[in-house]
């Protein structure tokens, strides 16, 4: 199938959509649901929570989260997007090949529902779906906040006692926090009994920074108005960008009294979890550790509204950043 031709600016520039349409499968039909139970696996089902949650989700991120291998990754995605509980396109880039990207496909959607025990509409899940992120302009920027918290979340399937414990995505933020705040991601780092609870601003170099320096006061108005103190974690894409942004921001950081941190792509490995964070603010301004930045900031305190209410639903309830229990390869 060839490519379809990419427009020169706007929507689809940067990203477009080549359907997944080598890959044949059957018509899915909703009395199906009771009989993909017989090969559906705990593991699917939890991928389809998180593909509801992060929206969108590479084979690399998928098989570093919940497989031995990108191989034994493929092999089950594809049978899974055979029987329509994935769908997956493969943006058009500039150099190279892009990996598959997957969604929750119609009959994902169709499961989830049942397993949470709502109503299929309650999830707001269209036929339109994949067609939205694919040539959504900020698909970029949502992949480039899920491949860090991703990359620190499979961080735990290797080290003991180490990694994230909670990971909310953009859209649960805005949900709890939204008229407040409305970060890229909140999430909870743990190692070795130290905890570092932090929103995520994945900053792309698209918004001027007079707008980012606004966005500290509404940190700084969560933590008056709810108590809590969770730390602020930045991430750019480029030195020039981070240096900016940090001249730009100590100032009212302090003013403030926020802990942020910054990092930035040109300078970092892909070990999130390493020298990655310099502080802001403080005596030492060095890059550093999650774990260290949790034991300078010992005042950082986890965000409010996380503890189940008679107001949540299944659907509202955080997903596990890890599956269940390594299962036998499938």
């Amino acid at each position: 199938m060839s490519a379809l031709p990419r427009p020169a600016a706007g929507p689809g520039s940067r990203y477009t959509a080549r359907a997944a349409t080598t890959r044949p499968r059957a018509t899915f039909r909703s009395a199906d649901v009771a009989a993909l139970s017989r090969v559906l696996t705990p593991r699917d089902v939890w991928l389809t929570r998180m593909l509801y949650e992060h929206r969108v989700l590479t084979t690399h991120q998928i098989a570093n989260l919940a497989f031995p291998s990108v191989r034994t990754a493929q092999r089950r995605l594809r049978t899974l997007h055979q029987h329509a509980i994935l769908d997956s396109f493969r943006p058009l880039t500039q150099t190279g090949s892009a990996p598959e990207h997957y969604t929750l496909g119609p009959a994902g959607a169709a499961v989830l529902a049942a397993y949470l025990g709502c109503d299929p509409s309650h999830l707001g899940w269209r036929p339109s779906h994949t067609g939205r992120i694919a040539y959504s302009p900020c698909l970029g920027h949502d992949l480039g906040a899920n491949d860090l918290l991703t990359r620190l979340a499979a961080h735990g399937r290797s080290t003991a006692a180490t990694g994230l414990s909670l990971w909310l995505s953009e859209r649960s933020c805005a949900r709890r926090w939204g008229d407040i705040v409305r970060p890229d991601g909140y999430a909870h780092w743990h190692d070795r009994g130290q905890l570092l609870s932090f929103f995520l601003e994945y900053d792309t170099g698209s918004q001027p920074l007079p707008r980012v320096e606004a966005k500290l006061a509404g940190y700084a108005t969560f933590t008056v108005t709810t108590g809590a103190r969770p730390a602020l974690l930045i991430h750019t894409r480029t030195a020039s960008r981070d240096q900016a942004l940090r001249r730009r921001l100590v100032g009212p950081a302090r003013e403030l009294d926020l802990r942020v941190a910054t990092s930035s792509a040109d300078f970092t490995t892909t070990d999130p979890w390493g020298p990655w964070w310099s502080p802001l603010t403080g005596p030492d301004t060095r890059r550093t550790t999650l774990t260290d930045l949790a034991q300078r900031w010992p005042e950082v305190s986890s965000a409010s509204d996380l503890e189940p209410t008679d107001a949540d639903t299944a659907l509202t309830l955080p997903v596990p950043p890890l599956p269940p229990a390594p299962e036998a390869s499938t």
